[in-house]
């Protein structure tokens, strides 16, 4: 069971995991200790999956979003998987999900320019048969970010 400290402590790991200990126990009133292993516990509890680096998508060079929304005429098991290995390697689909309603799946891109999609679509298509792509431009992101709300946490 998470107390309100240990959902502090996933609150500001989440905005910069370097975050020092030391001032991780500062903020939570905890000594650095104590607080080391509450991050610890909720490691191996899973609350903590990975610590990773967000890099600035401007100075690495892919500042253009595209939204791709797939229908697809297939459903078995597996071509779902066929579809998982099709995408799996094409580093410029950051995100795919299964969706209810009109379209099957959604897929964001990040890109160097939009001409550049069409060598994504065409890497996709030749591994696997889709019904339909309808590509979407993003012209401007209005909310961004990795963190999750925690206060659902338990």
């Amino acid at each position: 069971m998470l107390d309100e400290r240990d959902r502090r402590i996933l609150e500001l790991l989440q905005k910069d995991a370097a975050i020092p200990v030391a001032e991780v126990a500062d903020q939570v009133s905890l000594s650095a200790s104590a607080c080391s292993r509450r991050i610890q516990r909720l490691e191996e509890a899973g609350y903590i999956q990975r610590r990773i680096a967000v890099l600035d998508r401007e100075r690495i060079g892919v500042p253009t979003t595209v939204f791709a929304l797939i229908k697809t005429a297939h459903h078995s098991d597996d071509w779902i998987e066929n579809f998982r290995r099709a995408i799996s390697d094409i580093g410029e689909i950051v995100e795919a999900h299964r969706l209810t309603g009109s379209y099957d799946y959604i897929l964001k891109v990040v890109l160097p320019r939009v001409e550049h999609y069409d060598v994504v679509y065409r890497r996709l298509v030749k591994r696997i048969e889709l019904f339909d792509v309808s590509a979407f431009i993003s012209m401007e992101v209005l909310k961004s970010g990795q963190t999750l709300p925690v206060d659902y946490a338990v």
